[in-house]
This record gives C-alpha cells, structure tokens and sequence, in this order.
C-alpha cells in the first residue's frame, strides 16, 4: 500500500489545527482502504463516510471517533495529540512536524520549518496528474516542479482549470474577496478551514482569467494567509 503523510505546524510547542488534520488522515485511510473494517463486513462507504450499523467502528492507528448516534461521526484530534511529544529543544518558533503512515503510523519526525520565499510562480500542464491524498512519494509532482525555469514554484492546471502548487493550495484575491480553485490536487486542511471560517470562497478558475485577480497567495498547513505576501504569476 501507498504511504501517506501529514504535516503538521508546531507552534511555540503547540500543535496547531489537530482535528482537522484528524480528519483528513480518516478519509484518506478509508479513500486508501487503511482503516476502517467492519466486524461483520457491513462497512459501507459514501462520500468517504463509515456508515454505522449495529457494530462499532474499530480502527487501527488512523481512529474515528464515533457519536453515539450510528448514522453520524465525529472525528477527534485527541489520539493525534497524545502521538505527537515535541522534543524540548523544538519547543520555540515554528517547528514542521511529519506523520507518515500506513494502517498505522510509522513515522513522526520534527523539524525547525524554513520557509521557501516564492514571489513568482509559472503555469504547467499536468492533466493526467493524480494527488488526491497526500502521498509520500512525490515523484511526479517533482517532476513539474523541475520545469519552474526562473520561478521560484509552479501553477498546476488540470483538465483546463487551476489548481494547486507544488507545495500548497492557492487563494487569489479579486480586489474584495478571497477565492480558491473549486477542485485542487489535494484538499489541504489550511483551505478547509478558510472555506469553514467564510475567509474564502470556492469557484472554478481558468488560465485565462487570471487577469482578473491582483495576485494570489500560498497556503498549507505550514503558510498561514495572513503571514505571506501576494505572489505574482508568469
């Protein structure tokens, strides 16, 4: 099976934005069958959704907490929380925290985070490029990254539409509101939570209408949008 990951932004030693990473690495696990099984084989998947019958979810490491009620789910960042110790000397700053997993976790590891300065970014084609869970091998997306020339990163377009860049979502601002592309490669748990907070609205966006926004910016577990400046495209 394909080993994923998720990266998670340390904070003066606090782990920031638990549940929803939680929940993305629940729904990865059940898009990559790593996680939830029935005891009697009833498991049915809609929307990426465990649908409960008379049997209690059990999962592996990559857990969902379940309501009571058996037609709903919670999903909780507290088991993601007792995995992660930050070492003592990882405590100050912002620290990059990675969590490779499987069925169960493998590996977590710490990192001071230095951030990439990207002031520009150029359009490459990838239609056939599949990146819907947060896969560690990231062949391909390195591949498009290589063909950058002088920008600092890339816009990946997808069946005619924007999407993402190497290393994040996008959000571009129009002169009055923050919109984001309608279908990324990888919906990233910073632009869920923009998306749930009303900062940012969802829309399809075209090569061609790039000209319609001033700028946009990057974001992912890492880049919070009010901590980078307006990036410019070639």
């Amino acid at each position: 099976m394909c080993r994923l990951f998720e990266t998670i932004r340390i904070e003066e030693g606090k782990p920031q934005n638990l549940g929803w990473h939680a929940a993305r690495m629940r729904r990865s696990g059940l898009i990559m069958d790593a996680g939830c099984r029935m005891q009697d084989e009833r498991c049915t998947m809609y929307d990426v959704r465990c649908t409960m019958y008379d049997v209690r979810c059990t999962m592996y490491d990559v857990r969902c907490t379940m309501y009571e009620s058996r037609a709903t789910y919670h999903v909780s960042g507290d088991w993601l929380e007792e995995l992660i110790h930050v070492p003592e000397n990882m405590k100050e700053g912002i620290v990059k925290c990675n969590v490779v997993y499987e069925k169960k976790i493998l590996e977590i590891s710490y990192q001071q985070y230095l951030k990439r300065p990207v002031r520009n970014l150029k359009l490459v084609y990838a239609d056939t490029l599949d990146y819907h869970v947060k896969y560690l091998d990231r062949t391909a997306l390195d591949a498009l990254f290589a063909l950058r020339g002088d920008c600092d990163d890339i816009i990946i377009v997808k069946d005619g539409l924007i999407t993402d860049t190497s290393i994040s979502n996008l959000i571009f601002y129009d002169g009055a509101q923050w919109f984001t592309p309608a279908n990324p490669l990888l919906e990233g748990t910073c632009r869920a939570r923009l998306i749930a907070e009303g900062m940012v609205l969802v829309r399809d966006i075209k090569p061609d209408e790039l000209g319609q926004y001033q700028g946009c910016k990057l974001i992912n577990a890492m880049r919070e949008p009010e901590e980078d400046d307006v990036v410019s495209i070639y």
